[in-house]
């Protein structure tokens, strides 16, 4: 009931509404068009004369020169020139004496060396092995053949074992000037080193054993 009260009265007030709104428009175009007075017609020139623009000259009063006197030049040093020697700077005395080259028999000919140990050449440090966590090194133990290549490489003590493997592959490529007896190459055995691997961190610092 109150849904079908609101519908009519609000049906009666657009009524009105479209109804007022009809009215204030008639009245509004009831009247007759009368049209405004023509105002006075402007007129502007298009090129308008430019007044020339005087151009101020700038008058310079040149003052009277002074007459400058220039100074004299500046007296002359004499140099004092060096006279030329009179001793020769230097001279040959003396000669290279005559001597006859010794003749050498070559059956009898023979090159001695020296005895000598055998001598390091190349040492190529150990790969460090990617599960190290800290430095450390191993004592290793070998000989060195007659050409100068270590053999029998073992390693007696390591601070940790996972240094075994890689102190051995180091030191089998190392290289060494063999031991010399009597004149030959022979080979040393019983050599001791040790090898050490460094371990930095990310600060470049190293990791201690």
């Amino acid at each position: 009931m109150n849904v079908f009260v609101r519908w009519i009265a609000g049906t009666l007030i657009a009524a009105f509404v479209t109804f007022a709104l009809f009215v204030m428009m008639k009245v509004l175009i009831a009247g007759d068009f009368v049209p405004e007075e023509k105002g006075e017609k402007a007129s502007f020139e298009i090129n308008p004369k430019v007044e020339d623009i005087k151009i101020a000259v700038r008058e310079t009063v040149i003052t009277k020169v002074r007459k400058v006197v220039t100074p004299p030049p500046p007296p002359q040093i004499e140099r004092q020139q060096a006279s030329q020697p009179t001793v020769a700077i230097a001279s040959l005395e003396g000669a290279i004496p005559d001597f006859e080259a010794p003749v050498l028999d070559k059956t009898s000919f023979k090159i001695a060396v020296s005895d000598r140990d055998a001598q390091p050449l190349v040492r190529i440090p150990g790969a460090m092995p990617p599960r190290a966590e800290k430095s450390g090194h191993c004592k290793v133990r070998f000989d060195v053949s007659p050409e100068g290549a270590p053999f029998n490489v073992t390693t007696p003590f390591c601070t940790q074992s996972l240094f075994k493997r890689a102190t051995v592959r180091s030191v089998q490529r190392w290289k060494y000037n063999p031991k010399i007896v009597d004149g030959r190459a022979v080979s040393r055995s019983g050599v001791e080193s040790t090898v050490r691997f460094n371990l930095m961190d990310e600060r470049g610092k190293l990791i201690p054993e």
